[in-house]
């Protein structure tokens, strides 16, 4: 339990990981307002279709069924699958400095 409190305090540290996971929030806050309004639908469904499918799962319960709901959708995934990509390539980056800093800890000794 204590590592997973480390690896959280250390991706807070990191000012890449907070700014993309600032930007990731914020860019699901606007679907979610955008598909209440476009859509129709209540705050907790645009807000689930939002996150599926900006990861990408798409289950296909939820679709817009409004031209401009359709267009707005297909922006919102090319911007938002490049969002997530660079969320995970931070994550990626900051295990791997994680782990050099260990191995080089490790070496010193």
């Amino acid at each position: 339990m204590l590592f997973f409190w480390r690896t959280l305090l250390s991706f807070w540290r990191d000012s890449a990981y907070r700014s993309l996971l600032f930007a990731t929030n914020f860019f699901l806050a606007i679907g979610t307002v955008a598909y209440r309004f476009i859509e129709g639908w209540s705050w907790l469904d645009s807000l689930y279709f939002s996150v599926i499918t900006l990861t990408t799962i798409g289950y296909g319960d939820f679709s817009p069924q409004t031209s401009l709901g359709k267009l707005f959708t297909m922006a919102y995934i090319i911007i938002g699958v490049a969002l997530i990509l660079g969320f995970v390539n931070t994550l990626f980056l900051h295990y791997k400095e994680e782990s050099i800093k260990k191995r080089n800890k490790k070496h010193k000794k």
